[in-house]
C-alpha cells in the first residue's frame, strides 16, 4: 500500500544537540530533496552528500543529505533525510520549507505506520520500535530487540499454523463423514485445542512484563536502626536517605532507582516497624506496610550483631511466603545471626561494603526471567488469553457432544484474535491507538 502524499518531520529529539535529522517519506521525497539541497544532482541511492539547505535564495544551513529509494527504506517508500546542525532554527527552517513545497507534517508514529501498511514489518514489530525507544534498562531494550527481530511474530505464526491444522481436521470430518467419524474428529480436535490453549497461556507472563516495563519493586523493611537507610545509600551509591543513630529517622518512603544486571529496580526505604511509634511515625509505619504488600521482593533487614527482637520476629511472620531476602546487616560487628539460620539470607555490611555484591545478585534474581516469555506486551497477552478461551470453548463443545461445526466457529474466533496481534486482522481504530503513542518522527 503506497501512500499518495509525502510526509516530513524531525527524526531526532528536539532541542540543542550536535545534529538534527529531518526525515521525508513519500513519492515526492526526491523532488523535495532536489528543491532544497544545493548543489542539486542526480542522487545515488543510500549515499550521503555534502552541501547546503537553500530555500528561495536563502541558505538555511550547511548540511549533509541522503536519498534512499524504495523499497530498501524504513517505510518502503522513497525517503530523504537532511542531517543538519542541532538546535531549533535549522530544523524548523527546513521543515517550513518542505511544508511550503508540498509535504505535510507527519502524525505521531506515521513513518512506522507506513512501514507496517507497506508490509515491511508486522504490527508486533512496529510496537517493538516504540518499546525500544522508551526502554529504560538493558533488559527492556533486549526484549524489544527480540520482538523487533520477530520473537512474538514467530510464536504467533507457529500458533496459527497449529490452529489451521486443527481446523483442517474439522473440515475433513465435515466433508468426509463416511471416512472420519464426528466422535473421532471431536476427540482429536479437543485435545489439540486444549494443548494449544495451554501453550498460549504459558507464553503470557504479566508479572515479568510489568517488571520489564516498569521495573522491579524492592522494599527495605525492618525495625528502627537496623541500617535500612545505610543500605539504600550503599545500593544507590549516593546519599538518598538521612542516616543517624536516632531511631525513627525515616518517617516516609524514600525511593531510589538502581540498575542491576540490566534490570531497573525501584528501591524503597521505609519507616522502622515498631509499635511504640509517635503519631507522625505511625503514619510512616502504615505506609511502610502498604509498600511491603505491593513489593516484588521484600528485603527484610535484621541487625546481625543482636539477637532477634520481637519486632524482627513479627516481621518475619508477616512476610512468610512472600518473595523475600533476609538481609543480615552489620556483619562487620561480632555476628549473632548468621545466613545459615534463615532461608535465602545474605550477610552484608553497609559500612564496609562486604556482601553487597551478593545482595545485588539476590535482588536481580527476582527479575531474572522478566522479558523471557514469548509475549511481553499487555495487548498481545490479552489477545492470546482471549484466543485460549475460545480454544477451550471449542474443546468443551466437542467434548460435550455438540455440533463440530459450532466448535469450528470458536476456532475461527481464536484465529482472528491471533491475527490481531500481528496485524493480519486490524482496523483503523487499533492502528490509531497504537501509533498515537509514538513520537512524531518515528
Amino acid at each position: 500500500m503506497i501512500a499518495s502524499d509525502t510526509i516530513a518531520a524531525l527524526a531526532t529529539a528536539p532541542g540543542t544537540g550536535g545534529i538534527a535529522i529531518v526525515r521525508v517519506s513519500g513519492p515526492d521525497s526526491e523532488r523535495l530533496l532536489k528543491a532544497l539541497f544545493t548543489p542539486a544532482r542526480d542522487f545515488e541511492s543510500h549515499r550521503l552528500y555534502y552541501g547546503h539547505a537553500v530555500y528561495q535564495g536563502q541558505t538555511l544551513d550547511e548540511c549533509m543529505a541522503v536519498l534512499m529509494r524504495a523499497p530498501k527504506t524504513y517505510t518502503r517508500e522513497d525517503v530523504a533525510e537532511f542531517h543538519l546542525h542541532g538546535g531549533a532554527y535549522a530544523a524548523n527552517a527546513v521543515l517550513s520549507a518542505l511544508y511550503a513545497l508540498g509535504a505535510r507534517p507527519a502524525e505521531p508514529g506515521e513513518f512506522t505506520r507506513r512501514a507496517f501498511l507497506n508490509g515491511r514489518i508486522d504490527l508486533s514489530r512496529a510496537e517493538a520500535v516504540m518499546r525500544l525507544i522508551s526502554a529504560e534498562s538493558g533488559r527492556a531494550a533486549r526484549a524489544a530487540l527480540r520482538q523487533l527481530s520477530g520473537g512474538a511474530d514467530s510464536f504467533i505464526q507457529k500458533a496459527q499454523t497449529d490452529l489451521l491444522s486443527i481446523l483442517s481436521g474439522v473440515a475433513a470430518a465435515l466433508d468426509y463423514p463416511e471416512e472420519i467419524s464426528f466422535e473421532e474428529a471431536a476427540g482429536k480436535m479437543a485435545d489439540a485445542a486444549l494443548a494449544l490453549a495451554d501453550t498460549l497461556e504459558s507464553a503470557c507472563d504479566e508479572r515479568g512484563a510489568r517488571i520489564l516495563e516498569n521495573g522491579l519493586e524492592a522494599v527495605l523493611c525492618g525495625r528502627p536502626n537496623v541500617g535500612k537507610s545505610s543500605l539504600l545509600n550503599a545500593l544507590a551509591r549516593q546519599e538518598r536517605a538521612i542516616v543517624t543513630d536516632l531511631p525513627g529517622t525515616t518517617r516516609d518512603v524514600i525511593r531510589a532507582d538502581i540498575r542491576l544486571n540490566g534490570l531497573l529496580v525501584h528501591l524503597s526505604d521505609t519507616a522502622g516497624l515498631r509499635e511504640d511509634a509517635d503519631t507522625v511515625e505511625r503514619i510512616g509505619v502504615d505506609r511502610a506496610r502498604q509498600t511491603i504488600r505491593g513489593a516484588d521482593v521484600v528485603l527484610a533487614v535484621l541487625d546481625a550483631s543482636r539477637p532477634l527482637a520481637p519486632e524482627d520476629e513479627a516481621l518475619l511472620r508477616d512476610i512468610d511466603g512472600a518473595p523475600r531476602v533476609i538481609v543480615l546487616n552489620k556483619c562487620d560487628l561480632a555476628p549473632v545471626l548468621r545466613p545459615a539460620d534463615f532461608e535465602n539470607a545474605v550477610a552484608v555490611s553497609a559500612v564496609t561494603g562486604e556482601g553487597m555484591a551478593d545482595l545485588e545478585e539476590k535482588i536481580a534474581a527476582f527479575g531474572a526471567n522478566a522479558g523471557q516469555s514469548a509475549l511481553t506486551q499487555a495487548r498481545h497477552m490479552a489477545l492470546a488469553r482471549q484466543a485460549a478461551d475460545a480454544l477451550r470453548r471449542a474443546a468443551a463443545c466437542a467434548q460435550a457432544g455438540g455440533a463440530i461445526d459450532i466448535a469450528a466457529v470458536e476456532l475461527h474466533e481464536a484465529l482472528h484474535l491471533l491475527g490481531r496481534i500481528t496485524g493480519e486482522e486490524v482496523d483503523e481504530k487499533l492502528l490509531d491507538d497504537i501509533f498515537s503513542n509514538f513520537c512524531v518522527g518515528k
